[in-house]
């Protein structure tokens, strides 16, 4: 079991960046992998970046070359740098640990960007 709290969302012009943080309850090492994800309204969830324990990344299409995901796990904490934003990356970004057969959400932070 593990806690995830996101934070770092918010509003944000069209061009505009953030960062996100998923802070964990207790080692991220012991995941195969860190993901963000995102709900738009009215859409399913769907994956942005992932990161695995070694540090290879995959993203989706729509967020190459804007996004970055990374981890830091002396803090516990993955990170997601969005720049460039569009207004169709507006959602709510949920952070996810896997394991094997597994999976651990947070409870999402709202990111909106306006044109």
């Amino acid at each position: 079991q593990v806690q995830l709290v996101e934070s770092g969302g918010g509003l944000v012009q069209a061009g505009g960046s953030l960062r996100l943080s998923c802070a964990a309850s207790r080692n991220i090492f012991s995941f195969n992998s860190m993901g963000w994800y995102r709900q738009a309204p009215g859409k399913q969830r769907e994956l942005v970046a992932t990161i695995t324990g070694g540090g290879t990344t995959n993203y989706a299409d729509s967020v190459k070359g804007r996004f970055t995901i990374s981890r830091d796990n002396a803090k516990n904490t993955v990170y997601l740098q969005m720049n460039s934003l569009k207004p169709e990356d507006t959602a709510v970004y949920y952070c996810k640990a896997n394991r094997v057969g597994l999976g651990y959400w947070g409870q999402g932070t709202q990111v909106t960007v306006s044109s």
